[in-house]
């Protein structure tokens, strides 16, 4: 198996001074010019496009955000626990200079929330991000979350990201939903949190998380999709899009496993027809080529990544026949 950077045309990304393609000076502000800019447009389609960079509505508000994002889970978490971080100052960096916005986190990331926010206060990026954290207490074999104990770790991710507002909090792995929604929902309307959701990445659990969407006022759903995990797209994704629902895409590169299927193998001929000249644009592609889909999020701790990865927002999506040939692309692979 080679390493990811083999696909990554790094000498010219950094001869461009990291520029996305399409990408031009004021695209690279970030979403708030692009969201003012393409606000007519999305606001019949849910898709604008400002300078490349592909913006999606977030559906309970009309607000836009660069359909890729950045998570903080796997190697992400592992720098971030680790004595250098310079990494992730670089890969946060990244992820703002060319188009990015959202920063998706939670607690049970280890030092990920408290180490992104330490690092965006030094360099001065805290207000340009989209800060999505999570709460959960409940623990990962169920039960009841002691409302006290949620409060305190909500507060705990507001003190490490130096803000009075955060922009997403999310219940995590489908905790105790009426205690923790609860309290997001209190702090929504008190106007602390912007907007609520509730996450799972278990195909066993959508039957849950599909009662709760159609329960509770959310927001946002974070669910695992990808090339070779599509389960979401039958009931979950259509779900989120008739109740207004926006969703956030874990896992699109199924975790570690996708990169062991493919080995040395080169990206198919068909993807250079919508600009996914490497595996990750290819299968961040997939995923953001979903309707329902407001915001792609895959971790990463090198730069080089981020920057790869946010080109998986430049230029048109696939068309439902290109879709389909990358899924039997994908089936035609040696199982992890």
């Amino acid at each position: 198996m080679l390493d990811r950077r083999e696909w990554l045309k790094v000498t010219a990304a950094a001869s461009a001074a990291f520029a996305l393609p399409g990408c031009s000076g004021a695209g690279e502000a970030g979403g708030a010019a692009g969201t003012a800019s393409g606000a007519g447009t999305a606001a019949s389609s849910g898709v604008a496009e400002m300078a490349g960079v592909t913006l999606r509505t977030i559906p309970s508000s009309g607000e836009q955000i660069p359909v890729i994002g950045l998570g903080s889970s796997a190697t992400f978490s592992q720098v971030a626990r680790s004595e250098d971080v310079t990494a992730i100052r670089e890969v946060l960096g990244a992820l703002v200079e060319h188009g990015g916005r959202l920063f998706d986190t939670a607690p049970g990331y280890g030092a990920s929330e408290e180490v992104a926010g330490q690092i965006a206060a030094e360099i001065g990026l805290t207000d340009e991000i989209f800060w999505a954290t999570k709460v959960n207490v409940a623990g990962r074999g169920g039960g009841a979350a002691d409302a006290a104990e949620a409060r305190a770790q909500i507060e705990r991710s507001f003190e490490r990201f130096g803000v009075d507002q955060i922009d997403l909090i999310q219940v995590h792995n489908m905790g105790d939903p009426p205690t923790q929604l609860g309290i997001v929902q209190e702090l929504r309307d008190e106007g602390r949190v912007r907007y609520m959701g509730i996450t799972t990445t278990s195909e066993q659990r959508y039957p849950d998380i599909m009662e709760v969407m159609r329960t509770y006022p959310l927001d946002f759903i974070g669910v695992d999709y990808a090339v070779d995990n599509r389960s979401a797209a039958d009931e979950v994704l259509p779900l989120a899009q008739e109740l207004g629902i926006g969703v956030l895409v874990y896992a699109p590169f199924g975790r570690s496993r996708m990169w062991s299927r493919i080995g040395d193998r080169p990206v198919p001929d068909l993807a250079q027809d919508f600009g996914a000249d490497t595996w990750a644009r290819f299968m961040l592609k997939f995923a953001a080529a979903h309707p329902a889909v407001t915001c792609v999020t895959p971790a990463t701790s090198r730069a080089e990544h981020m920057i790869d990865n946010l080109g998986g927002g430049v230029g048109r999506m696939p068309t439902e026949d290109e879709l389909a040939q990358m899924v039997a692309v994908v089936e035609a692979l040696p199982e992890a």
